[in-house]
């Protein structure tokens, strides 16, 4: 028996699944999927969460079921590279691997700033969501929300909070000149000019010293409010720091051709933990996950094993509430309506899938 374990059910891991189950799984295999919680997470979403315009159960979508996977709901504590086994926090039985895939994601990146851990919210995670969520609704009228983080996760949650909430006062904290510092200067002004129009105060070059628990100071000033989310960068899954593998100055593991890891090639990583040249998102770790289920199929059915060709990424997309949004297809910027009825369409089919 084969033993193939998948960390994370997120975009990359449910992929990896799905091209397993496309291709057949035999009864000489036995996949075990691993995750903290019992439900496959629309992690673009969880800004929605944050700013109560969807129900918790419009961004899950159920594991699928499959007489040769197994679904196991617990806490990882230590990926033992050693024993090839999975050893957890919350249950006394440990789970061996032949084959190991980790798509654990990423978590919020503080860069040491003092106070961020305990007076922030966030939105890396679902149940962190649910707290950004409970806190920005429980605020009281005419409160004050700061959101730290210009990029797409910020300008995100910002959006959707002023049209949840218009009677609120939203502050966002960009560290650069213009907001969304990857995209092209075409959408950095559109929503520039959305923000203006909606009435959300953008701080430029901001430079967030210390954050209290009803405040947060930026450049010598602390503003007063009710609320913060910190939205200002991520980075992989600490259970990635430990492993003995080779990684980038961003501590993300680097992978061969295979996306397998050079010095343990039945160790396969992707999505927010795997070293590329891309920046990271959901359509990247699913492509990857696509190209790691072939590679595992060509591996586990001794198949000739060919090399994936290079990524395409279609582009990314962004909304500014339910009718506005912004992004870039195919190389090409686009704003308005467009983009979000894209994005719209792009999550009915992770949710049909």
């Amino acid at each position: 028996m084969k033993r193939l374990v998948i960390l994370g059910g997120g975009y990359g891991g449910m992929k990896v699944l799905q091209t397993l189950m496309e291709t057949g799984i035999s009864g000489s295999i036995q996949v075990t999927l691993i995750d903290r919680n019992p439900y496959h997470s629309l992690k673009t979403e969880f800004y929605t969460i944050a700013a109560g315009t969807s129900a918790d159960k419009d961004v899950r979508v159920e594991f699928p079921i499959h007489d040769q996977i197994e679904r196991v709901y617990g806490e990882i504590e230590q990926i033992d590279t050693i024993n090839q086994q999975i050893i957890f926090l919350d249950r006394s039985e440990s789970i061996p691997y032949d084959y190991l895939v980790i798509g654990l994601g990423c978590e919020d990146n503080y860069h040491g700033v003092s106070g961020a851990v305990e007076f922030t919210n966030s939105v890396q995670t679902i149940s962190k969501a649910r707290h950004a969520g409970l806190a920005v609704g429980e605020a009281s009228a005419y409160g004050k929300i700061s959101v730290v983080g210009a990029g797409l996760s910020g300008i995100e949650v910002a959006s959707e909070i002023r049209e949840s909430r218009p009677d609120l006062n939203i502050r966002l904290l960009d560290r650069g000149s213009s907001v969304l510092s990857a995209f092209e200067p075409k959408v950095q002004e559109y929503v520039e000019e959305w923000f203006e129009k909606n009435d959300v105060e953008v701080i430029h070059n901001a430079n967030v010293e210390y954050v209290e628990k009803d405040g947060v100071c930026n450049n010598g000033i602390c503003y007063v409010n009710d609320v913060t989310i910190w939205t200002a960068g991520v980075r992989p899954n600490h259970l990635i720091e430990d492993l003995p593998f080779k990684k980038d100055p961003q501590g993300k593991v680097i992978l061969n051709d295979y996306l397998q890891v050079p010095s343990h090639t039945n160790v396969y990583v992707v999505g927010d933990c795997a070293s590329s040249n891309y920046s990271p998102n959901a359509q990247l770790a699913g492509k990857q996950g696509e190209q790691v289920g072939d590679v595992l199929v060509a591996v586990l059915y001794n198949r000739v094993l060919q090399k994936p060709g290079p990524i395409k990424l279609k582009g990314q997309l962004g909304s500014l509430g339910k009718s506005d949004g912004f992004g870039n297809m195919y190389k090409q910027s686009v704003t308005g309506l467009l983009p979000r009825l894209a994005k719209t369409g792009v999550l009915w089919l992770n949710r049909r899938h």
